[in-house]
């Protein structure tokens, strides 16, 4: 089962692995029996009760103990899981990805899927209801990823244990002395974790080869500096040092040979050109869009919207252009060719930033300040007794994301949530110059509101306080992506900026780049698209900077569909806010809006927006 970890948005997230990181959520399986979760959701409206009526039914104490249970025998089977949601009594356990493991998963979805069917939406609360229809789109597409996708025969970037070691030693859930056992225990399943790793891998794609030799350079660092970093400082039972150390040497020495495994394995594909293709072609592409995102598109619709939305940005550039162009350019007449104009008002506004060591010390600067914009014009509710942590990426996550956000679950609320921010170290000046430009003045603003405030880092907080668990531990990332887009906007619409014409430029080319995702991701992965033709698109439609273009067409060869999620959540959020003030009116409230929104946790925003009308007493328009 898995976490929706936002490790968004330069984004957000996602080596994902069979055992340890949390799962993706995704499709159902191709039987008859296991048709799509999404049916369940789409007639939601239909399946809910009067409150009155919902409250008399037996079914649902029936239905909170079956989901205590599920979720119990989740931990169990999934250790590393718990640990990323705030569960720690099989902190000790690592669950080791090779096939016995796999088939005890499996067999636990069956039957929780057979077990559902007890139970009937239309004697279940509203919110109990719109549990029942995650908990099978889940149970399905887990199955689904073991049967049909089955990427842990092709994709060795996701056999990393290093995140929840990383959790364990970090979180003050108990004396550091009494979590050093936990991952002395822990760390003896490192080398059978590695070896049932060598043992799954069929065909690796050489993109995924890539990002797991970089990422295990992190893990290593995570076995020889870190931890024993940690234990330096720490007074130890001898007999627990001598474990520790020892534990730690057989673990680098297993991260040590899935390295050189890995490097030779590239080595051989690439001389024989028989690596397995990283794009997954139509047909997978749209079953997992189908349960990862749970929309009412498909994905070959969203492309075509994103087509549409392209076009309409770049008139709304053009119009901000020309009312800039005399302020910048005195009395140069603006290029025919109005894109040109654009992109070169994008280049010249683009060279105010900060200097390449002061960008981490921005972004600490910055938040104070946009939360008492936030706070100051009540837009949402805030919690300032659930800390956010700026720090740098840890090693094991970069090669992914530039920034990202990585939150408590619900069952450890208060712990800090982690803004990651990668350093530049690795660039050239020339690269830096480039990363720097591309997170101007304006745009390290929106990427702020998009990954801390009111973007994932509040969403997240109001997710960890929704008293349906389900709805936060499986969370949607849809929701999660479209919420940090949706913010951004939102806060641009309520004055952020005082309306200044350049910040609006420079987000509707952030906003662009949510838009170019999704056609980027589509047209890599189904329709071919090579890597020039990509970076021309990106740079040349889409404004990017040669840096950031190459690090997203990285992204579209090592992750699928996930590129999708901002620009679905945000239009069906952004459209359901509209629809909800056409039929309350004077009514409308934009903070309580935003609170009870936010308050159902991490759903998918069809489900979301069924249960809020059917609370509201209003009829969806269609």
């Amino acid at each position: 089962m898995k976490l929706k970890l936002i490790t968004a948005c330069l984004l957000l997230v996602l080596s994902v692995s069979c055992s340890e990181a949390p799962q993706p959520i995704s499709e159902a399986s191709d039987s008859a029996e296991l048709s799509s979760s999404s049916d369940a959701i789409d007639v939601l409206a239909v399946m809910l009760e009067p409150p009155a009526a919902e409250k008399k039914s037996n079914q649902n104490d029936v239905f909170d103990r079956f989901k205590d249970n599920l979720l119990n025998k989740t931990w169990e089977l999934n250790p590393s899981f718990g640990v990323y949601v705030g569960v720690y009594q099989h902190d000790h356990k690592l669950a080791v990805p090779n096939g016995e493991q796999r088939a005890l998963q499996r067999e636990f979805y069956v039957t929780e899927l057979q077990a559902l069917k007890q139970f009937d939406a239309n004697q279940l609360t509203s919110s109990n209801a719109t549990d029942l229809a995650i908990i099978e789109g889940e149970l399905r597409s887990q199955i689904w990823y073991i049967d049909v996708f089955r990427s842990y025969e092709w994709n060795p970037a996701q056999y990393n244990p290093a995140g929840a070691f990383g959790v364990i030693l970090n979180t003050e859930y108990k004396p550091l002395p009494e979590r050093l056992v936990a991952i002395s225990s822990r760390l003896k399943l490192v080398p059978a974790y590695y070896q049932a790793a060598l043992d799954n891998l069929k065909l690796p794609t050489l993109e995924h080869l890539s990002l797991a030799i970089q990422q295990s350079g992190g893990t290593l660092n995570m076995f020889e500096v870190v931890i024993p970093e940690k234990i330096g400082g720490v007074d130890l039972d001898p007999q627990l040092l001598e474990e520790l150390t020892t534990g730690l040497a057989d673990s680098a020495s297993a991260v040590k040979s899935y390295i050189d495994w890995l490097e030779a394995r590239q080595l051989e594909l690439r001389q024989s050109g028989e690596a397995r293709s990283f794009r997954i072609g139509a047909e997978l592409y749209e079953k997992k869009f189908k349960h990862d995102i749970e929309s009412s598109y498909t994905a070959e619709e969203l492309y075509n919207i994103a087509l549409a939305a392209k076009e309409n940005l770049h008139i709304e550039m053009m119009r901000i252009t020309e009312e800039l162009w005399p302020s910048y350019f005195n009395e140069r007449p603006m290029p025919d060719n109005r894109l040109h104009a654009v992109k070169e008002m994008i280049d010249h506004l683009s060279q105010k930033h900060v200097k390449r060591d002061e960008f981490v010390d921005e972004i600490r600067r910055q938040i104070p300040i946009i939360q008492a914009f936030m706070d100051d014009n009540e837009l949402l509710d805030s919690d300032p007794t659930r800390p956010l942590v700026v720090r740098l990426t840890p090693e094991y996550q970069r090669g992914f994301a530039g920034a990202s956000v990585n939150a408590p679950g619900p069952y450890d609320a208060t712990a800090n949530t982690y803004y990651n921010v990668s350093p530049l170290d690795s660039y050239t000046d020339e690269q830096a110059e480039s990363y720097l430009r591309e997170y101007n003045h304006w745009i390290l603003q929106v990427l702020n509101i998009h990954e801390a405030i009111p973007g994932h880092y509040t969403q997240l907080m109001h997710s960890n306080k929704s008293p349906s668990k389900i709805k936060s531990i499986f969370g949607n990332g849809a929701m999660i992506e479209g919420w940090a887009v949706y913010a951004e906007r939102m806060m641009l619409e309520s004055g952020y900026g005082d309306n200044e014409p350049e910040l609006w430029l420079m987000y509707s080319k952030w906003n662009l780049r949510v838009v170019m995702n999704t056609i980027l991701d589509y047209s890599v992965q189904v329709l071919d698209m090579q890597e020039q033709a990509a970076l021309d698109m990106l740079m040349n439609e889409a404004f990017q900077e040669r840096t950031e273009a190459e690090g997203k067409w990285r992204r579209a060869t090592v992750s699928q569909v996930q590129l999708t999620s901002y620009f679905t959540g945000y239009s069906e959020i952004y459209a359901f806010r509209e629809e909800l003030k056409l039929k309350m009116g004077d009514r409308f409230d934009l903070r309580t809006f935003h609170n009870k929104f936010l308050s159902y946790g991490s759903a998918p925003v069809p489900v979301i927006r069924s249960s809020m009308l059917a609370e509201l007493g209003l009829d969806a328009l269609r």
